[in-house]
């Protein structure tokens, strides 16, 4: 999937000569989850020019009953042979841009968000990079949190069951062209991660969403189950994905600068201003769901307040540390997202906030090289360090007001957005959870 400068002509005869039976056409609903459907070998000619009529209204986040036609077209550069699949069944997948029946680009499909923020980048000749880390657990089966081995950090052998689910991800992964830089198991209990080699910001959200049903599929293969759920188990660290990024002009970093303590050049600090400015604001689509705030509490790795430093991983912007000669890889690390928000909306919407920070050349506040967790409220204050949105409900009430946002989101998506996360809250606010029923039932 990495640097693939494939035509509809090379997918045809890929299809052939590899007997390819059936192909997946997939796209995100506006939650990030993967959707699409399958089509035959005979239908792809037509796919590839014409792209697939399909009904939207039943997508989450898409169109009303009423203009329900959508068209998916397929991304040639997307193709990917799915290596798990037995050959006498070949199966290959492209990732699709979401068309309106005249051929434009629908306003509610997350890819063209990306695609229209990433255009302002390219205007002022810059490209956006991001590498994630995303962490996952997995467990016996998708219906309890029983996991697989008591293990912890970069622990191997008899307390990392999940290695051979893993290694055969990572395998599966490189096979399809995604290049994975390592893996090992995470803090928690059953929880693993794999990281991926730094891309084009367009290209590696489609990785992302190619990545999560991959890892699903190999664990199903094994009778497991992978979860990219925030906070699966109460007391025990939560999943995240740190983001890395950095902008180029060409072959050159403009994020580093050889004559700074930190090695960060201007751009790169009014970035970083920026996306403390707006990290609240934009903390909705990077934490998008009620249980991701269960992962956003002090204590467990993940960041809580607004600052940024060089070793820090209390902070939620850290800057990893420069190696002498690798200018390249000198990059930022954004540390509040989650593995389940939707890539494109939340790659989008990181590197709106970092432009803007460069276009009005936001000021960087001092590092701060101290547990945050251990500051005291007057510390805080005298620090001016803010607080990400404690909750779904305060996240949606602060993205309500936010013009970045909605600038960048566009209309349709901010309003469907807003209105799909207020009604699951309200479901959420309305149940009964099982915390009330053993601490309360038995007292009142």
């Amino acid at each position: 999937m990495t640097n693939n400068n494939l035509t509809k002509k090379d997918v045809l005869k890929i299809v052939k000569e590899k007997d390819v039976k059936f192909i997946r056409l997939w796209f995100a609903d506006i939650s990030g989850q993967m959707k699409g459907f399958t089509i035959t070998r005979d239908e792809l000619e037509h796919a590839l020019e014409d792209g697939m009529g399909f009904d939207g209204s039943s997508i989450k986040g898409f169109a009303r009953i009423d203009e329900s036609d959508m068209i998916a077209m397929p991304d040639t550069s997307t193709f990917t042979i799915l290596p798990y699949r037995p050959k006498e069944e070949a199966e290959a997948g492209m990732l699709c841009d979401i068309l309106n029946p005249d051929r434009t680009s629908y306003q509610g499909d997350s890819r063209y968000i990306l695609k229209k923020v990433l255009d302002k980048a390219k205007q002022k000749g810059l490209t956006f990079n991001v590498g994630p880390e995303l962490e996952f657990f997995i467990f016996k089966d998708e219906k309890s949190t029983q996991v697989l081995d008591e293990g912890g950090y970069f622990d191997i052998t008899t307390l990392d069951a999940g290695n051979e689910v893993r290694r055969e991800i990572m395998l599966t992964l490189g096979e399809m062209g995604i290049h994975v830089e390592y893996s090992h198991h995470e803090v928690a209990p059953s929880q693993h991660e794999i990281d991926l080699r730094f891309a084009n910001a367009l290209t590696m959200a489609d990785i992302v969403m190619v990545y999560r049903m991959v890892a699903k599929e190999i664990a199903q293969k094994h009778g497991l189950y992978v979860t990219f759920m925030p906070k699966p188990i109460y007391g025990i660290n939560g999943s995240g994905m740190h983001t890395h990024q950095s902008l180029f002009r060409g072959d050159t970093n403009t994020f580093f600068d050889p004559n700074d303590e930190y090695y960060l050049s201007n751009d790169a600090k009014s970035y970083v201003a920026g996306i403390l400015k707006y990290a609240s604001q934009i903390t909705l689509v990077c934490n998008q769901w009620v249980n991701s705030y269960k992962r956003l509490v002090s204590g467990y790795e993940a960041p809580v307040y607004v600052c940024w430093g060089r070793r820090n991983r209390s902070a939620l912007v850290r800057i990893p540390m420069y190696k002498p000669g690798k200018e390249e890889a000198m990059r930022i690390e954004f540390r509040s997202p989650d593995p389940a928000c939707n890539p494109y909306l939340a790659f989008a919407s990181m590197l709106a906030a970092g432009l803007e920070g460069m276009e009005k050349n936001y000021s960087l506040p001092q590092a701060l090289e101290r547990d945050v967790y251990r500051l005291t409220y007057d510390e805080m204050k005298e620090l001016k360090v803010g607080c990400l949105p404690g909750s779904l409900i305060e996240a949606i009430e602060i993205a309500e007001n936010s013009r970045l946002l909605k600038e960048t989101l566009g209309e349709h998506i901010f309003n469907n957005l807003i209105m799909g996360k207020r009604i699951e809250w309200d479901e959420y606010r309305k149940r009964v959870h099982e915390y009330e029923i053993k601490t309360y039932l038995p007292i009142l």
